[in-house]
This record gives structure tokens, sequence and C-alpha cells, in this order.
């Protein structure tokens, strides 16, 4: 959902998110759907696009769920990311267990979000079934103890509903994940995302769409154009120099989001340096806060 003080949205189902950012001046174009047909429901396709004569939209991410808001990359908070309608993309992280069974967490060990410690590779899936999450006493609201899920419920739950942003953090979990992302049908709505280059060309070759995230001090000798044709999405960091993220933007790599955006001054530089798309621990914040800062025209 875009905020209601920057634009006016019309719903169309049946249309795809490409189309709404296709439809702004710094649009670049689209390589893949983001969000296919897959025979469900149409109250299960929600798509956005915009009448040419409104100001551009931008999509959100609520990263790990939106992990300022919910307990992150929780079934719960991932649920309820989806169920406000705010977000048009739902992102997590993946682990390998030491049987192989892919699970839904971002560190490698256990200690700082549930109440074990140790390796996540240590375990195998039915010791996996009796770790419970530990949300940041910080969050608001109440939430209950939940196990983790596993990334197959996950793409279970959510996969065909909205568009999956999914980080491979072992490597190696790479071509059993492409294979479960293949068994439903889910190639052109989930992104699988890294911070490695090879594992982009890898995700590529297996023709998965494929996201590289690049932090600050990457992106200043990084040359993104070397990598048009294999990343569909370009993850910058709202950190980098200003000339570092106008060479993303201009890489011709067909969308260019920011990461971790969660306030809305950060908000509003990355969209005025060109990027189309936001990621965000506070998704919640932002989309309820106006952009307050025009786009840069194309060619600036």
């Amino acid at each position: 959902m875009i905020s209601r003080h920057f634009l006016t949205a019309v719903v169309v189902l049946g249309l795809s998110i490409p189309a709404a950012v296709a439809a702004h001046p710094t649009a670049r174009p689209a390589v893949r759907r983001l969000m296919p047909p897959t025979g469900e429901p149409a109250q299960l396709q929600p798509a956005l696009t915009v009448p040419s004569a409104a100001k551009p939209s931008v999509v959100y991410t609520a990263h790990r769920g939106g992990a300022l808001e919910v307990p992150e990359n929780s079934m719960s908070g991932l649920a309820s990311a989806l169920k406000r309608h705010d977000v048009q993309v739902l992102d997590f992280d993946t682990r390998m267990l030491r049987d192989g069974t892919l699970v839904v967490m971002h560190d490698a060990t256990l200690d700082r979000t549930t109440d074990r410690t140790g390796p996540v590779r240590a375990l195998t899936a039915a010791q996996w079934r009796d770790v419970r999450l530990r949300p940041d006493p910080s969050l608001r609201g109440t939430w209950r103890p939940e196990r983790p899920p596993t990334v197959a419920e996950a793409l279970d739950r959510f996969g065909g509903r909205i568009t999956l942003m999914v980080e491979a953090k072992d490597p190696e979990s790479l071509p059993r994940l492409a294979r479960m992302i293949r068994d439903r049908g889910l190639t052109d709505s989930v992104y699988v995302n890294s911070n490695r280059p090879e594992v982009a060309r890898e995700a590529h070759r297996k023709g998965l769409m494929t996201q590289l995230w690049r932090s600050a001090r990457q992106m200043r000798t990084d040359t993104p154009r070397d990598w048009r044709g294999v990343v569909d999405l370009l993850d910058v960091d709202y950190r980098a120099r200003e000339k570092d993220v106008r060479r993303a933007v201009a890489s011709g790599i067909p969308r260019v989001w920011a990461h971790t955006v969660d306030t809305p001054a950060q908000r509003d530089r990355m969209l005025r340096l060109g990027c189309d798309g936001i990621i965000t621990d506070a998704p919640a914040l932002l989309v309820s806060t106006p952009v307050r800062t025009p786009r840069a025209p194309s060619g600036e």
C-alpha cells in the first residue's frame, strides 16, 4: 500500500508490480514478472498499478517481516505484514540444519533470537521443533512463543500470495532452495538474495530471480554494470555515498532497491537518488509517513 498522502493508487487484479514501477520516469525495463498468474482465487493476487498521471509508486519490502514491529523471521510476523496489506514484498533469511533442512533464521547461531544457544547448523529437523523464538522485549503488543518456521512452511504459507525475498545465508543450500522454489512453481515470484556475486550467477543459471545486496563499503569499488543480465534486483545500502548509489541506478539492472531503511529521511534520500524500492524493518511507519522528497528526473 502506498501512502495516501503521496499518490492515488488504483488496485487492479491481474496486473503486476513491475507495471506500476514502469509508470514512473526513472523506471528500468522489467525483465520478469514480480507476481505471476498462479491460478489462485483473485483475492490472493493483490497487485498495484497507478494511473499515468499519478506520482511514482514505492515498492515496500518488510525486512524479516518488519523486525522493528514484529518478531523477526517469525511466521506470526510475516503473516502480520501480509495481513496489513501495506507491503508488496516479504523478506526472510534461510539457514541449513545438519540434516539439510532449510529453516528461517538470520544468524548462524541461535543465541540472539531464540531460547537456545549454539550453531543453527548443529541441529536436526527433529531438534528444531523444540526451538522457540524469543521476541525482542521492545516490540509493541503481545507475541506468543513460537517455533521458527522451516523454509518449506514459509513458502507454502506465503508463496503465490505475495512476492518473496529469500536470502540464502548458507550458499551451499542454493541447490536445495532452488528445487523447493521450482517444485512450488514460484520461480517468477521469489527473489533469491545473496551478498555474493557468484551465488547470484549460480541462481541465475538455475533459472531463479536473482537479488544481490551490497554494503556501503562494497559499493565504493563495485562495477554494477558487470552484473547486467544476471542480477534482477540490486539491493544497495542506504548509507552509501551518493555517487555510488547513482552508479548503481544507472547500471542497467532492472531494479535498484535500498536497505535497510527505517526512517522517512533515509527513504526520501534513496528515492531522490533514483531507487525504486525500499526494504525496511519499519514498514508501518514508512507507509504511513508521506514521501517529502521528489524523485530525481531521469538522466539527472
